[in-house]
């Protein structure tokens, strides 16, 4: 499931890219997420913040965070990996719900590296939520990125936080781990293997063509032709449509893809089903504290005919807050079955 790119250098740009391969629709909107707010971990609520910085997030059934930008230029992607196990949970770590574990990044941090170096200091553990309607229990890795073109990766194996932090590391995808997925890298030829570029939909092989696209990209003239770049990279990963395997969600369908420029703060996405892209500029957004949390509505705004296109920073409507899934939300639907 999913496949993310960076493009560090992009004329003068960082732009990354990322596909949301999935067997089922996720009822995915896009959020304006103001300064402000106040939220809880959605585990044991003894972790509460309040947002520093406004973000534009996209969401599974309006209860994830699964993507996303903040103001600052920092961005992040959750992606399927098999192998996570999180471990038990502890009362000496203080802990993140799924839901929550990016838009926590988002809220409060500038860069990877101060993301990077809360994570390692506080040893935070994430714990996963059963779907309260199907009862599937996500299985995920996250990426972050920004506008330096810095980059890390966060998996746990074993119950145990692995973090993987260096601008070099470009692409992800799902299993194997991040490890071993750069050993196999080396088997390829173009890295010094004997392996021809491979071309099937597992991960690895995205990983591959990923890696190997987006370094030979030609600069960009323009942010257009910077972004159209990426899309083709992002696009070259993509899943064929309809032909999902419940069994592994890891080679599903790709449903929609995000392209977003993280230094001139624009976020694009485009949906498998519908041919309109649309993006959010940023700097058109007020994310200013008691601004009000806005939704758009994607699944009745992109409409073949009549739709939502182009820039659509000004098309979000106020809502009610967004609702985490949280822990106790989980439980409760488990005990009503």
């Amino acid at each position: 499931m999913c496949t993310r790119v960076v493009w560090p250098d992009a004329g003068g740009s960082v732009i990354v890219a990322r596909s949301m391969d999935y067997h089922r629709d996720l009822a995915t909107n896009l959020w304006i997420l103001p300064r402000g707010i106040r939220r809880t971990d959605g585990v044991r609520d003894t972790m509460a913040w309040t947002a520093r910085h406004g973000s534009v997030v996209a969401t599974a059934f309006d209860m994830i965070t699964v993507d996303g930008i903040n103001e600052a230029g920092l961005a992040g992607h959750v992606l399927w990996l098999a192998e996570s196990t999180y471990g038990e949970l502890e009362t000496s770590r203080p802990a993140l719900s799924q839901a929550v574990w990016l838009q926590y990044f988002l809220d409060l941090f500038s860069t990877v590296a101060e993301a990077v170096a809360w994570a390692r200091a506080a040893d935070v553990q994430v714990v996963p939520l059963a779907d309260p309607v199907s009862g599937e229990v996500p299985a995920i890795h996250l990426a972050l990125d920004d506008a330096t073109g810095d980059s890390a990766i966060f998996e746990y194996v074993d119950g145990r936080m692995q973090i993987h932090h260096d601008r070099a590391y470009r692409v992800m995808t799902n299993s194997p781990t991040y490890d071993r997925q750069l050993e196999l890298l080396r088997e390829i030829d173009a890295w010094g293997g004997d392996r021809p570029l491979p071309g099937t939909t597992a991960a690895p092989d995205r990983f591959a063509r990923a890696t190997y696209y987006v370094e030979r990209l030609p600069q960009p003239q323009t942010q257009i032709e910077a972004i159209a770049s990426m899309f083709s990279v992002i696009r070259n990963t993509a899943q064929p449509y309809r032909l999902p395997d419940p069994g592994r969600p890891d080679v599903s369908q790709t449903i929609w893809q995000v392209v977003a420029d993280l230094t001139r703060r624009r976020y694009v996405f485009e949906s498998a089903t519908r041919p309109n892209i649309v993006w959010v500029d940023l700097d058109d957004v007020d994310f200013a504290e008691g601004s009000g949390q806005r939704l758009l509505d994607l699944g009745s705004g992109l409409a073949i005919e009549g739709g939502l296109a182009g820039n659509v920073s000004a098309a979000f409507a106020p809502s009610d807050a967004l609702q985490f899934l949280t822990l106790s939300t989980v439980e409760a639907a488990t005990r009503g079955r």
